[in-house]
């Protein structure tokens, strides 16, 4: 499906620059979009590699061969697999992907077709994977300006005082960076609910090292739109359509509250 946005800088900007901020795809990717005819402005194609789009206007950019041979799939990854670049001894989330584990007798991706994770998962961790060649699915759920939020549901050992919980929602910093404001809740005695818009290396394991709690199980239960729901664990199945597109709508800033407060629903 077409990814469609409204340009809201305030001063004119280089579309092959805007879409390479707004994590579409790189500048060259951009050049290249435009050079076939799937780039529009206003629902007039883009020409010129120079063009620049004004404020206030809507930009286009239409799946070509590629994109419909591109594939995505979901896995409910369980615990000791890693994401991707398995050790000696180790298996890999892509394993999964038999006919026998597909979740509705869907046949798997051909065996050399290269599915890298989109935001990983560390081997001791379980729940939602993403696998995908699909480089514009690949920005919308990685890319430093995309607003997906990530949900967890993780089990700790020490006290959830309120100080603590305070501390994992705004003020700490990894590898001398600042991290963004995170949704952090209280689910139980031992549980918290985590809801994030970044995906720092093992970041929530160490976020709680940083306040004093161990975690002894973490599941990602929700990336944007998408969710585990009847997805059992180690099962997989294909990214719709109607699901690329809603997951591309929700990550994109301007689109609609993807990144503002986080509510305390239960």
């Amino acid at each position: 499906m077409p990814w469609t946005s409204v340009f809201d800088g305030d001063a004119p900007e280089r579309v092959n620059r805007w879409l390479a901020h707004r994590g579409v795809c790189s500048r060259r990717e951009a050049e290249t979009l435009i050079a076939s005819g799937r780039v529009r402005i206003d629902g007039e194609t883009v020409q010129d590699p120079g063009r620049k789009i004004l404020p206030g206007q809507t930009l286009e950019v239409q799946d070509g061969d590629d994109a419909a041979q591109a594939v995505t799939v979901l896995v409910h990854k369980p615990p000791g697999l890693v994401s991707a670049h398995p050790e000696p001894g180790q298996s890999e989330a892509r394993s999964l992907l038999t006919g026998e584990r597909a979740q509705g007798g869907e046949p798997p991706p051909p065996y050399d077709l290269s599915l890298p994770p989109a935001g990983r998962l560390d081997r001791e961790s379980r729940g939602l994977l993403v696998l995908s060649s699909d480089g514009v699915v690949a920005r919308a759920i990685i890319s430093p300006a995309s607003s997906l939020k990530k949900e967890y549901q993780v089990r700790v050992d020490g006290a959830l005082t309120p100080d603590r919980i305070a501390r994992l929602r705004h003020g700490l910093s990894l590898d001398g960076r600042p991290l963004k404001p995170a949704g952090v809740f209280r689910k139980g005695e031992d549980r918290l609910r985590f809801i994030l818009t970044e995906g720092r290396n093992r970041q929530i394991r160490r976020m709680c090292e940083l306040v004093g709690l161990r975690v002894t199980d973490l599941q990602r239960t929700r990336i944007g739109p998408l969710s585990l729901d009847g997805l059992p664990e180690g099962r997989w199945l294909r990214l719709t359509a109607t699901e690329r597109r809603d997951l591309l709508a929700a990550g994109d800033p301007s689109q609609g509250p993807g990144s503002g407060p986080y509510p305390e629903v239960t």
